[in-house]
């Protein structure tokens, strides 16, 4: 059976049901997990205050520069290995535990410092209780790393949504009965405790006695760099926190963070969901013709989905912001509405970059994001010397997601023979459709005296009907193309029932 993609015919073999199936349980994994959390979120934003949240989130830049250490590029070393042996497993999984307690206990002893520079005592007890969570997200790591290898993202669904609900309704209880941010640690750390435990029953595997040196040596070549790579995204991406926490208060960290929180789930789902299915998926295609027609229609697809769903977002943001967190959280529109159009660079970063990481190259990975971190370094601090404020912040992270399409992008051209000026002139449509659609959209909140809920009905009703037929009207491949993959899929579950 052959489908039309454009004006590429791909076969429909084991590989594409295989991502097809992939995206599927990939979506549902990240839209009930950050469900879940965002339900939560909104519960806690209501029992909690602005600067418990900006106490939280200050703890997450440390943890997440030890998490960077504890993986050390070593997840996708395995992933882009071809046959993985048990030495390999069991020697990857010893260093991530090694690291994992070398990072506790850093944090350990830094905590009364950290404490002091923040100006915030509750810093110290905190870190040294949410900081065993890195160890069992080291536990974690080489079992996870072992399902997205066998493509099995419906045990990674079952995990993630476990240890959402469970935590997140214990870290409701504690916050019902006064535990103010405490509630946000325990519920942090129950989510490491249950998913580390959950994936082990589930994926019944056990380490061997054995550190491979060679097979260390030989993974660590390629992930060292993506160590690199990891530790400058996750300060590139906390760096906000650190300066807000730091140079303002708590309570406008708290904003912020809430504005991240609500506007993150969306991109999130969308750039996690195309980086776990399409870097497994394209890893195994060798030919380079076919890669490139696998690459661009994945590129396409991607802009297609996030591009309407973030700018429309973005658009919404007043009524949204007000329905869900009310008008306590009146501060955190703005910033909301300038992350959701800052989101979008996110899933259509990652495909550019899963490219260099398919191809080995890991250095130009590398040289990319310390091109691009210098860029935002210049950027920050040019708003610091003028007092720009938290929206010149905003406004920095906007620009620097342009500029880091294009420099994301540069490789392409050179490894799959797909330039930029090439990825434009197949999403201009997309974009043309997207931006009328979100005008429109946008001036019904502004011209529109309803109440909220009302408002933001005929917002997302008169939102989606444009982008729908506005490509039907040009014949979208894009809209085609999705109809046909939820149409193989509903095909492959009837046959399936069928022969049970």
């Amino acid at each position: 059976m052959m489908i039309k993609l454009g004006n590429v015919k791909l076969e429909i073999n084991s590989l594409k049901v295989k991502t097809a199936s992939g995206l599927i349980w990939s979506v549902l994994d990240l839209v009930f997990n950050q469900g879940i959390n965002f339900i939560v979120q909104i519960i806690l934003a209501r029992l909690l205050l602005p600067e418990d949240f900006g106490t939280i989130a200050i703890i997450s830049v440390f943890i997440g520069i030890s998490s960077a250490f504890v993986d050390s590029g070593f997840t996708n070393a395995l992933i882009r290995e071809n046959d993985v042996t048990e030495e390999e497993y069991s020697t990857v999984f010893y260093f991530n535990l090694a690291i994992s307690i070398v990072m506790y206990i850093v944090l350990f002893i830094l905590a009364p410092t950290i404490s002091i520079f923040f100006d915030n005592y509750k810093l110290k007890a905190m870190i040294r209780i949410l900081s065993l969570g890195i160890i069992f997200n080291s536990i974690e790591l080489t079992q996870r790393v072992m399902l997205i290898k066998k493509l099995d993202f419906k045990t990674q669904t079952k995990v993630s949504i476990i240890a959402s609900t469970l935590s997140g309704i214990v870290g409701v209880i504690v916050a019902l009965n006064g535990f103010g941010a405490w509630s946000l640690v325990i519920r942090a750390l129950l989510m490491y405790v249950i998913q580390a435990s959950i994936l082990c029953i589930f994926n019944r595997w056990k380490p061997a006695l054995i550190f491979d040196i060679d097979s260390f040596k030989r993974l660590f070549g390629f992930g060292w760099k993506m160590l690199i790579s990891g530790l400058i995204d996750t300060l590139y991406n906390n760096i906000y926190y650190v300066i807000i926490g730091k140079k303002f208060s708590a309570v406008d960290l708290g904003y912020y963070t809430n504005a991240a929180k609500l506007s993150e789930p969306t991109y999130s789902i969308i750039t996690k969901a195309i980086e776990k299915v399409s870097f497994p998926i394209l890893s195994k295609i060798s030919d380079d013709d076919k890669l490139r027609n696998a690459y661009r229609i994945i590129f396409k697809n991607t802009v297609f989905i996030a591009l309407p769903i973030m700018l429309g977002l973005s658009a919404i943001g007043e009524p949204l912001i007000m329905i869900i967190l009310g008008s306590n959280w009146a501060n955190s529109i703005v910033y909301f509405q300038m992350l959701c159009v800052a989101g979008i660079g996110f899933p259509v970063g990652v495909i550019n970059l899963n490219i260099l990481q398919i191809k080995g190259r890991s250095d130009l990975f590398l040289r990319l994001e310390i091109i691009k971190k210098t860029i935002l370094v210049i950027t920050i601090a040019v708003v610091l010397i003028f007092r720009l404020g938290i929206m010149g912040l905003l406004w920095g992270t906007l620009i620097n997601t342009i500029i880091g399409y294009f420099i994301n992008s540069y490789y392409s051209k050179d490894l799959i023979s797909y330039s930029t000026l090439e990825q434009i002139k197949d999403i201009k449509n997309t974009v043309i459709i997207s931006i009328i659609m979100t005008v429109i959209v946008y001036s019904i909140g502004v011209f529109f005296t309803c109440g909220n809920c009302v408002k933001i009905l005929v917002q997302v009703l008169v939102g989606v009907s444009i982008y729908f037929l506005g490509n039907k009207l040009i014949k979208s491949e894009e809209l085609n193309t999705i109809f046909e993959l939820l149409l193989l899929l509903l095909k492959r579950e009837d046959s399936k029932k069928e022969k049970s």
